[in-house]
């Protein structure tokens, strides 16, 4: 399979004093399963290294000269994470969900909004998954808060999202 690039120059956001980790994260999003990202920075943008390597990208960099990299990201495979960090391997298996949501064709918020409501509806202990169009960033902060622990990553062709809330299982490994 050939990589295709899609351009993000970041040099102009940060000139202009601005923050372009969240438009960095919306291309990454929008990019299709035959897709990398090239960006172009004033500098060798470490912290990215590993925040695009959790959702299963590589990296290959070269200085250009004054300063500026360019680096090219592209994906090396699924990753699956647990909570936010990477799942180790042969972790204990969940439960077979309870409940299947497919919102890959809602627009936001209604993903997120259907997944609370149906958490709402469960048991401690229970399942529930679901097929996304796009990481859900907001949603994951808000189940944590809640007390579920979650486990998502892409699919193999890195189009669709696929998330699995276990209800109440922080609070019960506490007990």
């Amino acid at each position: 399979m050939m990589t295709t690039f899609v351009d993000l120059d970041v040099r102009p956001i940060l000139a202009a004093g601005g923050e372009p980790f969240g438009k960095i994260l919306e291309t990454v999003a929008a990019l299709g399963p035959d897709e990398g990202l090239r960006l172009l920075a004033p500098f060798r943008p470490v912290p990215l290294f590993q925040a695009l390597g959790s959702k299963g990208f590589s990296y290959e960099d070269r200085a250009m000269g004054d300063g500026d990299w360019e680096v090219f990201f592209y994906r090396t495979g699924p990753v699956e994470f647990e909570n936010g960090a990477a799942k180790s391997v042969g972790e204990a298996e969940w439960p077979e969900p309870l409940m299947h949501l497919d919102n890959r064709d809602l627009d936001p918020p209604e993903p997120m909004v259907r997944i609370l409501a149906a958490t709402e509806a469960m048991q401690t202990g229970e399942v529930l998954s679901a097929l996304l169009c796009r990481e859900p960033i907001f949603l994951l902060p808000e189940l944590e808060k809640r007390g579920h622990r979650w486990r998502g990553g892409f699919d193999g062709e890195g189009t669709t999202y696929r998330l699995l809330v276990r209800i109440g299982a922080v609070n019960e490994a506490a007990k």
